[in-house]
């Protein structure tokens, strides 16, 4: 990992600066070592550090004025959402204050007829989706953890329903931004289309909190589809399901998911979910539509996996077993992690083009096994996306040395495939010395100009995506 060094504000500033933000936030204003530390954990290697206070913001005024008082004393923003974020984004290398953004979590307009809603950014996937089923509608971006919707956007979340609808860049059609002086930019409309301007929303989308504060969101909706149905199917090889999952997206099947687990992962997902599937690489697929199409989607391709050596094909439409199957998808990084107790998990992932897939989770497997270590992969194979979860002991420095070689070796192998080195993670702290090698030189320096325009004062998030100059 790259490492930054930039000084911290002075003890008299940083005073003032809390005397200032104490009288504005009362009791919405923390600087106990508990809640600082509940605001700095991470679940990767990279040690955790703590902001100098907490602020809990409930209002857009609340984050105008926050971000006023931290500009007038130099002292950096670090938003926090609901602490899922796998590469260190909410940690706070320069002290300063984390910003919570949990009580903003608000549906402020739903408009059913143009399938889209205007929502605060604190607001949780699920919760969302629960106050949209009466509606008969649904946001379908699912990362796994019950991120909120501001954090997926500032990660570029992606996750299990890709494959048919898209990412969250995809699915925002506009955003509200608290820009470094505390005033707001709006990136756009309602509208499903526009050619009014520069793209502003894509530019906050994946901007890791280093460009502004996101204060409110428009999004794209679902309607609930009529059907769904859960399968599974193992496969003698990660070639043989790739090339299945290849096939079927070129025959035009709109799988809705399609998941591949490798027999490691298959055999910790048994062992805690209490499982009995085959120990081969899997395959879970769901599919949507009427019940005729997820009849015919799901036949379709059972007859493609017989013939990339697929065995038995088990699908269902009752719900109870649906939750159960995909319950154990997403219980994926927990199963993993049981395998070997008091070891320090750490989750990376990467993303080729899926005709490469198979033969980067190959290598990839090889690579594993020639390290010597426990690493159980799980992947979005619909869009060519896989993580590796490593269980090391952080108390052996011979251990931990191979690990951080084998995620070197990965980012490495997923640019010479023409991939990234994540596809959903973000960069953070923890892939900052593989931004240049993707992008170049030049896109980087475009990238500190735009920030620099943005955020003047350097207080969004410092540290994160490049170390500061």
């Amino acid at each position: 990992m790259t490492t930054t060094t930039a000084p911290r504000v002075s003890p008299q500033t940083l005073s003032n600066a809390f005397e200032t933000l104490a009288t504005r936030f009362q009791r919405d204003f923390f600087t106990s070592q508990s809640q600082r530390e509940q605001h700095s954990h991470t679940t990767t290697w990279i040690a955790p550090q703590l902001p100098d206070a907490v602020v809990l913001v409930r209002s857009v005024a609340d984050i105008q004025d926050a971000v006023r008082i931290c500009a007038r004393h130099r002292l950096p923003i670090v938003p926090f959402g609901a602490g899922t974020s796998l590469e260190g984004q909410v940690n706070a290398p320069f002290g300063g204050i984390s910003l919570d953004l949990r009580e903003m979590n608000r549906v402020l307009a739903v408009h059913s007829e143009d399938l889209d809603c205007v929502i605060e950014p604190g607001i949780t996937r699920k919760t969302l989706n629960e106050n949209l089923r009466d509606q008969g509608l649904f946001f379908p971006i699912d990362p796994g953890a019950d991120a909120t919707l501001g954090g997926m956007a500032s990660t570029r979340a992606s996750g299990t329903n890709a494959v048919r609808y898209g990412t969250v860049r995809d699915n925002v059609l506009a955003l509200k931004v608290v820009r470094g002086d505390g005033e707001i930019i709006t990136t756009g409309t309602r509208a499903k289309k526009s050619s009014a301007g520069y793209d502003l929303t894509h530019l906050f989308i994946g901007a890791e909190g280093t460009l502004g504060i996101i204060c409110e969101m428009t999004m794209r909706l679902r309607g609930i589809p009529q059907s769904i149905a859960a399968a599974s199917c193992s496969f003698g090889s990660v070639k043989g399901a790739c090339d299945a999952t290849i096939l079927a997206i070129q025959s035009g099947i709109p799988l809705a998911r399609i998941e591949l687990l490798n027999a490691a992962q298959v055999a910790a997902c048994n062992a805690y979910s209490k499982l009995t599937l085959p120990l081969t690489p899997l395959l879970l697929l769901e599919f949507h539509g009427s019940e005729a199409e997820v009849a015919e989607q799901s036949s379709a391709f059972a007859e493609i996996a017989k013939d990339c050596g697929g065995g038995a094909f088990e699908w269902t439409t009752r719900a109870e077993d649906r939750t159960r199957l995909w319950q154990a998808r997403h219980d994926a990084y927990w199963a993993a992690a049981a395998i070997r107790p008091g070891s320090r998990p750490m989750s990376t992932d990467v993303c080729v083009p899926i005709s490469r897939l198979a033969d980067c989770v190959s290598e990839t497997e090889h690579d594993i096994e020639r390290f010597k270590l426990i690493a159980p992969i799980v992947g979005h194979v619909g869009d060519g996306n896989f993580h590796c979860l490593m269980l090391c002991d952080v108390n052996d420095p011979d251990e931990v040395a191979r690990g951080h070689e084998f995620v070197h070796r990965l980012a490495e192998r997923a640019h010479r495939m023409d991939g990234t080195c994540t596809g959903e993670h973000g960069i953070g702290q923890g892939k900052q010395d593989y931004l240049v090698p993707e992008l170049g030189p030049e896109a980087i320096e475009a990238m500190r100009a735009i920030k620099k325009a943005l955020d003047p004062n350097g207080i969004f998030n410092p540290g994160k995506i490049f170390p500061l100059p």
